[in-house]
């Protein structure tokens, strides 16, 4: 596992800008504090391809100073912690699969572009994504033949090497080891990592002015959102395979003291990776495996800076593409013909964003963008729960032998029946629907017998439909509020202007009420209190 994670940890380190020994340095620190503070047994934390790109961006964009990005690693480091503190674990996991699905595609996608020039020998200035796409062109003209031909070797035995052989020598490393040969031996002007310094990390701080911390706020939220994301679905991906079952928070506070403690030594962010799976492959159950491959590397790293000065960056350029090719997610990609509309645009959308404008922007998008895409879904389910019916006078109202007197085709009462649950999703709609059927009726039962949730826009709604009868002259009678759901609607003072003795329990005590109010006799009354014994 180690020998997969080195060259891994390198490719990210330089690909977030940090450089490689802040790749290697993130296996350590994150690896260790997340794995021992953290809630997953089998988590094996580390350099992560999503918080890369993100890294990368952030010193694009803002040409943000290594002093600075460790501020920002710490403050995401702290939000991840208070995140775990606040008990929140359990919604941030709750990101639609659709938007985590987009986001990472885009990452990838930033990911194999930002690497393209490296990897072909070309050095063309570019400013983001959009820049490296609009560069291509221009690097694919000024190709490096030697730096070409080492990339291609270093993909093919990526995608060749017999996967029999991958556990006793795994292919990043047989791929680099090449890629090093073949750069020394045969081929000349091969950009290398060079001088790498080596030895243990240090702590390094140096406090930027108070007028950075504002804007050091956005990016960290960020970096804590999409780890904390990545890691708990790592997580639940582990209970999976070994049947055990995580403890969110714990995760997140382990996360945040690794991503603390990286920004204290200078070491890129981290977050739960694939290692993990490579570790339960191989059979690892416990932190552990984290801590052993942290222990491992801390000796390497003090003398490992000499080994791995001549590795060709383009060596590196070419695991990261292949990375980034793994990271978009196909199978979603090649439904997307097939999935509901709202939420094609919804995915699609997203990675476009990811790739054009930044991943803040595409994971605020998404996320509203989902929740609008899945309230359209629920507010049709809703609204076909709702029951609306005119009441017969002959068959509701007349009672013994009075049914023959009664008119066959009148019908003065109508029943709102509510079922099920009702959110901001249906609230809207719900109001023209039943208006005319509140309006064609003297008095009009609203029967929440069923209702199993309404939340605080759905009460509210409720609220309008009242007073939409106060003004349409029709009386109202609400039956079968009790518990939970007449606690929420005296809360928001929904039952408010209906009095006490309109609200019944069951159906009998609604008639009886509705015959007085049609036709008042001395002495019938409703529901005394309101208080329904269920």
């Amino acid at each position: 596992m180690l020998a997969i994670g080195l060259p891994v940890g390198m490719a990210f380190g330089i690909a977030s800008g940090m450089g490689a020994l802040a790749g290697l340095y993130c296996i350590v620190i994150v690896g260790f504090f997340a794995a021992v503070f953290g809630g997953t047994k089998a988590q094996v934390p580390g350099p992560n391809a999503a918080i890369a790109v993100m890294v990368s961006v952030i010193i694009a964009a803002g040409g943000a100073s290594l002093a600075e990005l460790a501020v920002i690693v710490m403050m995401a480091g702290a939000l991840q912690v208070l995140f775990g503190l606040l008990r929140v674990g359990r919604f941030i996991s709750y990101m639609p699969h659709i938007v985590l699905s987009g986001f990472i595609s885009g990452v990838g996608v930033i990911l194999i572009v930002s690497q393209v020039q490296t990897a072909l020998g070309t050095d063309i200035p570019a400013r983001g994504a959009v820049g490296a796409i609009a560069a291509l062109p221009a690097a694919l003209a000024e190709v490096d033949p030697g730096t070409a031909v080492l990339s291609a070797v270093t993909m093919a035995i990526l995608l060749f090497w017999p996967r029999a052989l991958d556990k006793w020598a795994p292919t990043p490393v047989i791929a680099l080891a090449a890629a090093t040969a073949l750069g020394a031996f045969w081929l000349d002007g091969v950009a290398v990592i060079g001088a790498m310094p080596t030895g243990l990390p240090v702590p390094s701080l140096t406090a930027p002015s108070l007028d950075f911390f504002p804007s050091a706020v956005e990016p960290a939220l960020l970096i804590a959102l999409i780890g904390s994301i990545y890691s708990l679905m790592m997580s639940l991906m582990a209970d999976a395979i070994t049947g055990a079952q995580h403890n969110p928070n714990r995760e997140l506070i382990g996360q945040g003291v690794g991503n603390l403690a990286a920004g204290i030594f200078g070491a890129m962010p981290g977050a739960a990776n694939p290692a993990t799976l490579i570790n339960l492959r191989l059979g690892g159950r416990t932190v552990m495996a984290s801590i052993v491959r942290a222990m491992c590397l801390v000796a390497l790293l003090l003398g490992l800076g000499r080994y791995a000065e001549p590795i060709p960056l383009a060596a590196l350029s070419v695991i990261l593409l292949k990375v980034g090719w793994e990271l978009i997610d196909w199978r979603f990609l090649r439904s997307i013909r097939r999935m509901p509309r709202g939420y094609a645009v919804v995915m699609a959308l997203t990675f476009a964003l990811t790739v054009l404008a930044g991943p803040l922007t595409a994971i605020a998008f998404g996320l509203v963008a989902a929740g609008i895409a899945h309230a359209s879904r629920l507010e049709r389910m809703e609204l076909d729960s709702v029951v609306s019916v005119p009441l017969l006078d002959r068959t509701f109202l007349a009672a013994g032998g009075d049914e023959a007197e009664a008119d066959p085709f009148e019908a003065r009462v109508g029943l709102l029946a509510f079922r099920g649950a009702f959110t901001v999703a249906s609230s809207r709609k719900l109001v023209r629907m039943v208006g005319a059927d509140i309006r064609g009726h003297e008095v009009v039962i609203f029967d929440f017998s069923d209702v199993t949730h309404i939340d605080d826009s759905a009460a509210h709604v409720m609220a309008l439909l009242f007073e939409r009868a106060g003004k349409e002259k029709t009386e109202v009678i609400v039956m079968g509020v009790a518990g939970e759901l007449r606690n929420i609607l005296d809360a928001f003072g929904v039952l408010r202007g209906v009095p006490e003795d309109r609200i019944v329990c069951q159906r009998d005590e609604a008639r009886a009420l509705a015959r007085r109010l049609l036709a008042p006799v001395p002495g019938e009354q409703g529901s005394p209190n309101g208080a329904c014994p269920f």
